[in-house]
């Protein structure tokens, strides 16, 4: 027999054991070699899901092939064993192949004991997760992934922490890296949605399925940080408030403090998430941890023998505080919650709530969505869209470049007239400078004039004057002459 002739077993109980049917009555070979079966208290969520895609088989077996006036469908009884009632187990074969992926955002301040909480949830050491530095200017969140197997179910883990929240002086703006880091999965998880291939296996869903927002026990209630942060986290996620650190308060200041807590969410309009009480195999557990919201928790890395066995707990003078111990703290009913019994809810709210709602609004501003009301409401086609957006983007086109082509013009018409008004300045001043080079002109040849007027009285002058002077010297010469005679 091989391996996938067998079906592996789930995590607390899950899927165990063997059938093997019966032979037809027509005397036929046998359908099948086994035929796995399926725990009871899982079988409810399974046949939901497969009866979803089976609205053929929803009609009454009447036994005589007629046709049903409800919904036009024909009620066949087959004659002998088929094998149709081995699609649950068909569908659990098939999971438990692929595996599954589950991702838990823990949110708090500073020591409030996020990494512990984790790590006491499944019961090991994460390396990445519990040594972290808080010296940061601004919140950041940081996601880490494992791969757990237990048993023959492997689960890849995601562990979404924000380191710094709270530590600002200005805390308006905590929340918004956390809010959006959970709308860049969901639009991870569209555009993956979008492509013509597409890889959307449950092990790569990055999404967020659960919220643990943990609350300082300190104080009287919910800080106004607290209050912004969950109602922009509520939208968005699956939120479960907790208190954090609940050993360090009395009994009845805890009580106190969580119905105060309560009373501020309802008060707020603060959708949080509620344990499903529909299913009616988990209907009462689930009716009753609604009603001890928020969980009052105790987590711890330090184990302490008690009897025969080693258990997490914290060591204080007066005693010891288990961490698996109900009537110490809720530890165990959190971790029942989340991952024994409400697993697959949390995922499945995710994707049909929250993501479908990102969705939603991310299409119609794509421009999907349904047009007009009532009767006469129709929802677009990707072809219709396709056109819808092209003739528009078209339009666009066309008015932007109408628009550039006026711009263009009015541009080289400014240009033309400044061009215009640059020329006339320059006639004007050519005409000026014209008219002051010519004037320059006679002015300088009037002074030439002139100068050449003083050079010739000047040169007259000077003949005149060595003109006078050697008559003089012959005159002397003469006189000279005379007197030696």
């Amino acid at each position: 027999m091989s391996s996938d002739d067998k079906t592996t077993g789930a995590i607390g109980g899950g899927v165990g054991g063997h059938h093997q049917p019966s032979h037809p009555p027509s005397g036929g070979p046998p359908i099948a070699a086994t035929k796995p079966t399926v725990n009871m208290q899982t079988k409810p969520k399974i046949t939901q899901a497969i009866n979803g895609n089976q609205t053929a088989l929803k009609t009454q077996n009447n036994g005589t092939g007629s046709q049903n006036g409800g919904n036009g469908y024909r009620a066949l009884k087959p004659e002998g064993y088929v094998g149709v009632d081995s699609l649950p187990e068909q569908f659990v074969s098939r999971i438990v192949r692929d595996g599954f992926g589950f991702n838990i955002m823990c949110l708090g301040q500073t020591g409030v004991g996020k990494s512990t909480l984790l790590d006491s949830l499944f019961n090991m050491k994460f390396p990445d997760v519990s040594t972290r530095s808080h010296n940061l200017s601004a919140v950041d969140v940081t996601a880490h992934n494992y791969d757990l197997q237990e048993r023959n179910i492997k689960l890849k883990l995601g562990l979404i922490e924000s380191k710094g929240f709270g530590d600002q002086i200005n805390k308006g703006d905590s929340y918004k890296s956390v809010v959006e880091y959970i709308d860049q999965q969901f639009e991870r998880y569209l555009q993956e949605e979008l492509k013509i291939h597409r890889n959307q296996s449950p092990v790569n869903d990055t999404r967020v399925h659960v919220c643990l927002y943990m609350i300082s026990p300190v104080g009287h209630g919910l800080r106004a940080i607290d209050l912004v942060t969950m109602r922009s986290l509520a939208a968005k996620c699956n939120l479960i408030p907790i208190i954090a650190k609940s050993d360090t308060i009395t009994k009845p200041e805890l009580e106190r403090l969580r119905v105060k807590i309560m009373s501020e969410i309802v008060t707020n309009g603060i959708n949080i998430y509620h344990f499903p009480t529909d299913d009616t195999d988990v209907a009462d557990l689930n009716g009753k941890n609604n009603a001890l919201l928020p969980f009052a928790l105790v987590a711890s890395h330090e184990f302490v023998r008690v009897g025969s066995k080693q258990m997490r707990a914290r060591q204080y003078p007066w005693g010891t505080v288990q961490v698996e111990n109900e009537n110490h703290c809720d530890f165990v009913r959190l971790r029942d919650m989340i991952l024994r019994i409400n697993m697959e809810d949390l995922r499945e709210t995710t994707h049909s709530r929250h993501y479908e709602l990102y969705r939603r609004v991310r299409l119609e501003q794509m421009g999907f969505g349904t047009v007009g009301t009532g009767d006469t409401a129709k929802t677009t086609s990707f072809q219709e869209t396709y056109e819808q957006r092209r003739a528009a983007h078209l339009t666009e086109l066309q008015r932007k470049e109408e628009e550039m082509r006026q711009g263009f013009v009015l541009r080289v018409k400014e240009k033309e007239a400044e061009l215009k008004e640059a020329e006339k300045e320059l006639h004007l001043r050519f005409d000026r400078l014209k008219k002051q080079s010519t004037e320059d002109k006679r002015r300088l040849e009037l002074d030439k004039q002139k100068l050449d007027d003083d050079i010739a009285a000047l040169n007259a002058r000077k003949q005149s004057v060595l003109g006078g002077g050697a008559n003089l010297t012959l005159q002397q010469s003469m006189l000279g002459k005379n007197k030696k005679k």
